[in-house]
């Protein structure tokens, strides 16, 4: 049976950052969630991944255990957080997994600690020239003002959160992400009370909407392009819905 503990890491920014370790293992991974979620949704894959790797899940600013004591702006200072709290744990390297939003921190790490990221795993994440906010008409929105304004994703979900309306969550989960297999009962809801933790959606979906590491214009921002900088073999997952 694989031993998973958990702790609290305080960075030079004043936020305190918690960390999933899972015991053994010599192959070091470090797991990055996307929005709406944080490292307890890495938990079957902690249990049951080869006894061989060394595993670490983090939550993100905003997210799950983790503190918020500052807004951000970028997807940037997300990874610089998350490299501060390896390089405290003394943690030199790792493949590294990002899913969704946490995609696109995990570019921004490999990017910006290309020493750190050994291998770069994208599963379903946000592409590099970010994920474009719009509202009820199609229209594409700039600002965190217009963004918490949205009648569309916003009000309805920072709603949700405040209600701590569960069923909202779920039948959003099951129409986008849980469209062929649902968690067994028990850990669905442990899924859904983690959800409830987010604190951080505004700027979540201002950091995406501004996201562009690419080459290129993306209708809101000019590209960095910062993808020059990523020298980890990377491998991108994408599935369909069906």
């Amino acid at each position: 049976m694989c031993v998973i503990h958990g702790q609290q890491v305080t960075i030079e920014n004043g936020e305190t950052l918690y960390i999933r370790e899972r015991e053994g293992g010599e192959v070091p991974v470090l797991f990055i969630h996307g929005n709406m979620t944080s490292s307890k949704h890495w938990d079957v894959v902690l249990e049951k991944m080869d006894a061989s790797y060394k595993l670490y899940a983090i939550d993100l600013r905003g997210f799950g255990k983790s503190t918020y004591n500052q807004s951000f702006q970028s997807l940037k200072e997300l990874a610089d957080d998350v490299h501060a709290v390896v390089e405290k744990l003394g943690v030199q390297h790792a493949s590294v997994v990002g899913w969704s939003t946490g995609g696109g921190v995990a570019m921004q790490l490999a990017a910006g600690y290309p020493k750190f990221v050994d291998r770069l795993i994208l599963m379903s994440s946000l592409s590099t020239r970010g994920y474009p906010f719009q509202d009820h008409e199609g229209k594409r929105l700039n600002t965190k003002e217009q963004i918490e304004n949205d009648r569309l994703r916003t009000i309805p979900t920072l709603q949700a959160y405040k209600n701590r309306d569960k069923s909202f969550l779920k039948k959003v989960w099951n129409a986008g992400i849980y469209t062929n297999h649902q968690p067994e009962p028990e850990r669905y809801e442990e899924y859904l009370e983690d959800m409830l933790t987010q604190r951080n959606l505004v700027d979540i979906y201002y950091a995406n909407n501004h996201f562009n590491m690419s080459n290129t214009y993306n209708g809101l921002e000019e590209g960095t392009k910062e993808i020059e900088h990523i020298q980890a073999p990377t491998l991108v997952v994408w599935g369909k819905m069906t």
